[in-house]
């Protein structure tokens, strides 16, 4: 599927402000499930100077600085991107991943420890895990298919537009949750059984002619002898090629598309955002 996405996002201050180095994380990867075909990143206004990096999760970040007070900071990003991956299950499991709560080889293990970190799980959450993996009686995807049908219809899918994502036990609590939500729940539940789980931030491709389009949000698992693989449990879906990811992180704030910080005495701010999202195929 090749998708054509324009991105633009606009503060506006009612007094000038100076900027702090901004990190922009907008750039969708590139890896066996898509390709880049092209990438255009706009910002005003323009920076004294940028730097292309890698970051700690391997995502692409565009560090810009800038010179002097400002009134406005604008960021657009165009983008064409070829989904390729049509069958998400097109891999085998390794024979050794057969059952959980989840054990990874020593050489797999040591990389995946940021991403089986639970911090303090939560007696819902750790029920929930608990009852799905009595359930499935272990099996890895037949757990994950029912983790992740179990929060599509048993919890609302609503938009918030601004704010972090709510803790895993919150969203349980509130029965509902925006996608970025529903992915922390994901998450956490997955880290429950000791799987390796991470955050996913990008573009889906939703109805054609949507009049209204939002960055989404979903989860990727780490399963031997298929790598990291996606669910998304606001649509109930193992992801394939309707999807766009752009950053990952074992915790939702590494995968913030901007994040960077002004100063000014008492200034206050205005958002403006819009995505215009085309597909074809």
């Amino acid at each position: 599927m090749l998708f054509q996405i324009v991105h633009r996002t606009r503060y506006c201050y009612d007094g000038p402000v100076y900027f702090d180095p901004h990190e922009v994380r907008l750039r969708p990867r590139c890896d066996w499930s898509q390709r880049v075909l092209d990438f255009r990143l706009e910002i005003e206004p323009e920076p004294a100077s940028i730097a292309h990096n890698l970051d700690a999760d391997g995502n692409l970040v565009a560090r810009a600085w800038f010179a002097g007070a400002h009134k406005t900071l604008r960021i657009t990003t165009h983008a064409t991107v070829e989904t390729l991956r049509s069958n998400p299950f097109d891999f085998l499991l390794s024979d050794d991943f057969a059952v959980l709560p989840a054990k990874y080889a020593a050489e797999e293990a040591a990389a995946l420890v940021p991403f089986r970190q639970t911090g303090v799980v939560f007696g819902p959450v750790l029920e929930l895990g608990r009852e799905l993996l009595r359930q499935t009686e272990g099996k890895p995807l037949l757990f994950l298919r029912s983790l992740n049908g179990h929060i599509y219809t048993s919890l609302k899918t609503e938009v918030r537009l601004e704010g972090r994502p709510l803790a895993a036990e919150e969203t349980l609590a509130r029965g509902r949750g925006a996608c970025r939500d529903l992915a922390v729940l994901f998450v956490a539940v997955c880290r429950a059984v000791g799987l390796a789980a991470r955050f996913v931030s990008g573009y889906q491709a939703g109805v054609q002619k949507q009049q209204e389009r939002y960055m989404h949000a979903w989860a990727e698992v780490y399963l031997p002898g298929a790598g990291w693989r996606a669910w998304d449990p606001s649509l109930g879906l193992a992801v394939a090629d309707a999807h766009v990811a752009v950053a990952v992180g074992g915790e939702a704030g590494a995968a913030l598309p901007l994040i960077g910080h002004i100063r000014g005495e008492n200034i206050k701010a205005e958002l403006e955002a819009s995505i215009q999202l085309e597909t074809n195929g």
